[in-house]
């Protein structure tokens, strides 16, 4: 599984500014491969010679002919960023007026003059303006890894996959204590007397250090996924002719939550980590997938895939209650998509949906996406490709970063059979890439 570890303070300090939710959250979104990464997120009508973690009926559709004897994709990589308001930019901004102000403080504390006062109230505001303008503000990081090996067939198809997801909201805080005493603190570099602010700083409540403590908060909380799965998939001939294709994934997976609440002026490197922050639930669950070939050349293709058909549930670590830090419970639900495609030896163009809706985690929207994706074949050795999805679940009370239409855009390059997949996507939110390595025969 995934795990993120904070390399200094401000790294910390970024991915612990984070949130408080609804109590219920979902799991991180599905894993899927470059090559559907770059169409727009499809991938359940579309044969791979080794994706079987999308609907594990299409590994006994028909493949490429110089594609199906075996796939295997070692290793497949995707990562999406949403961060609208420069967070990690702000938070250093913070991180130096914080640094400036404890050493005006400290010089009040040994010499207090009318000139180091005024320069400590002008500090105090730009750290309350800060402070401000950074609450609610939000970043999300979205990361998955995958390995896969698959033996496509129309008599019986073996694939096995493994695969990991890592969601993470961060976000920040104010503390109204902290905006009212910068405030006094302002007010009174203009209007008191030197000795009366020295007295005001050092009545104030200070950390483990000394330094004057701020109440605003740092959350994060993070949900990731893994799966161990064996994909097994065959092909039905239908009175009328045509070829039905089914698919049963039996699978082992992994839940684990992350959450991390702490103050401004405790938050440590060392303890961002621990185990008492985190919970995981591991049991067994099932995916199953169905493709129908229909046409005079069976060039069109429909696909249904269920996925986590068992709910599985884990609650949250709450290991702060004197900062409102709430348990919380993540739900992983069956989720149904359907697919429609029609492909050629040169061309695979495709279209899905999904039919439950993913609820939020932390402060983002809803999920159910209506994709379009499509693929351009130049004499077997490139692929062209490109997509375009809408969530059709975006709500204006996510109270954080909405997700509504994003484009893609890859490449695929095949050489005696190894491949180099890469993807992209783009919208006025995420900006994200993708990249995987593999072979097919």
């Amino acid at each position: 599984m995934p795990y993120l570890k904070a390399s200094n303070s401000k790294l910390c300090l970024v991915l612990g500014m984070s949130m408080v939710s609804s109590s219920a959250l979902a799991s991180p979104q599905a894993f899927m491969s470059s090559r559907s990464f770059a169409m727009g997120g499809t991938g359940v009508a579309i044969a791979h010679p080794s994706a079987a973690s999308a609907n594990p009926a299409m590994m006994a559709a028909d493949q490429h002919d110089w594609a199906d004897d075996f796939g295997f994709t070692l290793p497949s990589i995707n990562a999406r960023v949403a961060d609208e308001e420069e967070v990690v930019d702000q938070i250093d901004d913070i991180q130096d007026s914080i640094d400036g102000f404890d050493r005006l403080v400290s010089d009040i504390k040994n010499t207090p003059t009318q000139g180091n006062v005024g320069e400590l109230g002008q500090s105090a505001g730009d750290i309350r303006d800060r402070l401000i303008d950074f609450n609610k503000d939000t970043i999300r990081a979205n990361i998955g890894l995958g390995l896969s090996f698959a033996v496509p067939s129309k008599t019986l198809s073996v694939g096995v996959f493994t695969n990991a997801n890592l969601t993470a909201t961060v976000r920040g805080e104010l503390s109204n204590n902290d905006r009212n005493f910068l405030n006094t603190l302002v007010d009174a570099a203009n209007t008191q007397t030197p000795d009366a602010v020295k007295s005001l700083v050092e009545n104030a409540a200070t950390d483990q250090d000394g330094n004057i403590s701020f109440d605003s908060r740092g959350r994060v909380l993070a949900s990731a996924v893994g799966e161990f799965g064996v994909s097994f998939a065959r092909q039905l001939e239908l009175s009328n002719g045509q070829p039905l294709q089914l698919g049963l994934t039996p699978k082992y997976v992994e839940l684990r939550t992350f959450q991390y609440t702490e103050s401004v002026s405790g938050f440590e490197d060392d303890e961002f980590d621990g185990d008492q922050y985190q919970t995981e639930k591991s049991g067994f669950n099932v995916d199953l997938g169905a493709a129908y070939a229909f046409g005079d050349e069976q060039q069109w293709n429909a696909g249904i895939a269920i996925k986590n058909l068992i709910p599985m549930e884990l609650k949250s670590a709450a290991s702060r209650p004197d900062l409102n830090e709430e348990i919380r419970t993540l739900e992983l639900n069956p989720m149904a998509t359907i697919g429609i495609a029609h492909r050629s030896d040169f061309h695979v163009v495709t279209a899905e949906v999904d039919l439950t809706k993913k609820e939020a985690f932390g402060f983002e929207d809803d999920t159910q996406w209506l994709a379009l994706g499509a693929e351009f074949d130049v004499f077997r050795f490139a692929q062209l490709r490109g997509g375009v999805r809408y969530n059709l679940a975006s709500n204006d009370d996510n109270q954080g970063i909405s997700e509504e239409a994003q484009l893609t855009a890859g490449i695929g390059l095949n050489l005696f059979g190894a491949r180099l997949d890469l993807g992209a996507l783009f919208s006025d939110a995420d900006t994200g890439a993708a990249l995987e390595f593999g072979a097919a025969f």
